[in-house]
């Protein structure tokens, strides 16, 4: 499992690099690639940190908005069935089917992480 942590709203993947010898972090959920390294835990957010302050200030330097992580809407693509049940299951339960498929959603983060 790949290592996550977060600050100022965005979110680094964590890996350990064999050929490297260290740790390497990028930043997921942007369209700028950025990546940092370091060779301790403590280090890698540290310079997680400090990447994200200076990617926030080289866009304000040069009057760019930074990416935003993440929009909070998602599109789905799914089968007409797949639809029609999960929607009886929402209206079944009381909720929008939006609502319904959000709880769903996080629960099954907290039960896998």
């Amino acid at each position: 499992m790949k290592n996550i942590i977060t600050y100022k709203g965005y979110t680094a993947i964590i890996e350990f690099s064999t050929d490297d010898e260290c740790l390497v972090g990028h930043i997921a959920g942007i369209n700028d690639v950025i990546g940092f390294h370091a060779d301790s835990v403590e280090e890698i957010r540290k310079v997680f940190h400090e990447t994200i302050d200076d990617y926030l200030v080289a866009c304000a330097k040069i009057g760019r908005q930074p990416n935003k992580p993440y929009s909070g809407k998602v599109t789905l693509r799914l089968s007409p069935e797949l639809h029609a049940q999960l929607a009886v299951q929402a209206e079944a339960n009381g909720s929008s089917l939006n609502n319904w498929l959000v709880s769903a959603l996080s629960h099954s983060v907290v039960h896998h992480t």
